[in-house]
């Protein structure tokens, strides 16, 4: 099971990123502007009212629709969408259905979806 504070742990050792000020969400400097790869989930919990922040669930880049689906179809105890995120290459990810090893792998790979190619290749270098 994973928490927050292993979201938070995991994103930040990756190179580029940084912490929102504003919220529980994570990107990594692209040519000056900053890439979201991960992020609180913002749940629609009554219509018509504001989003409000779930924090056991959070959202994450991934590289196409082909991934999310496969995701989606694999484990749907974990991953899963709503509406908000229909054709937007992210997926919703219930923390407490993850374990640490996976979520460490779906954050690199999101990372990979925002960050340039050389800071990536960079990274893939030291493996």
């Amino acid at each position: 099971m994973a928490t927050q504070d292993d979201v938070r742990r995991i994103a930040i050792a990756l190179p580029g990123v940084s912490e929102a000020t504003g919220g529980f969400a994570f990107s990594v400097d692209h040519d000056g502007k900053a890439k979201a790869f991960v992020w609180i989930w913002m749940e629609r919990v009554t219509p018509k009212k504001p989003r409000v922040p779930n924090p056991g669930v959070i959202a994450a880049r991934v590289a196409n629709d082909r991934d999310k689906a496969a995701l989606l179809g694999a484990d749907p105890d974990t991953f899963f969408t709503e509406p908000h995120y229909n054709g937007y290459p992210a997926v919703l990810v219930r923390l407490d259905a993850i374990e640490n090893d996976e979520l460490a792998e779906l954050l690199t790979d999101a990372w990979r979806c925002a960050a340039p190619r050389r800071l990536v290749a960079e990274f893939d270098s030291k493996d």
